[in-house]
């Protein structure tokens, strides 16, 4: 399951603290983060939100996680840029990149023609795995840039890649 290998990355990373905002994609992945006792889980209700909390949680000693769907990047743009940015707060983003060409929900096509554009505007590296062999090495170079360069870096997981992925009960 892609949710476990995503997971088993987030523990290697050294990720003690996730912030997420729902998304399908990542459903059973957030499943696993709400009874992990290494990290702790905190759902919020915007992306901007979880911006400033994770940004909290590294001034409080620790390694933040933000989980979020590309639609909501926009919303995180200004404080991913003006806070994160600025002041040296890194922060690894797992992003569940839709719009693609399998999406069929056609309000999110625009924002995943745009997400690449976005990130490369406010200067944060990010790492697309195009299959599941490559998520380890995604992590890993996210790792070394997060933890070196003392900025945000993304990782995108297409909808394709989670294609197979099954949803675990409730």
């Amino acid at each position: 399951m892609i949710s476990q290998i995503i997971f088993d990355e987030l523990i290697s990373f050294g990720v003690d603290f996730a912030v997420s905002v729902p998304s399908s994609l990542f459903k059973n992945l957030l499943k696993m983060l709400d009874v992990e006792p290494r990290i702790l889980h905190v759902p919020v209700t915007r992306e901007e939100e979880g911006v400033g909390v994770a940004a909290g949680a590294y001034l409080g000693g620790k390694t933040p996680a933000l989980i979020i769907q590309n639609s909501g990047l926009g919303n995180s743009i200004n404080a991913l840029a003006s806070l994160n940015k600025v002041f040296k707060i890194p922060l690894l983003i797992l992003i569940a990149q839709r719009g693609g060409k399998e999406e069929k929900i056609s309000a999110q096509i625009p924002m995943g023609k745009a997400t690449l554009h976005l990130l490369k505007a406010i200067g944060i590296p990010y790492r697309t795995p195009k299959s599941v062999g490559q998520i380890s090495r995604a992590f890993q170079r996210a790792k070394k840039t997060f933890f070196s360069n003392e900025i945000p870096v993304a990782v995108l997981i297409e909808m394709e890649l989670m294609k197979g992925e099954k949803n675990r009960s409730d």
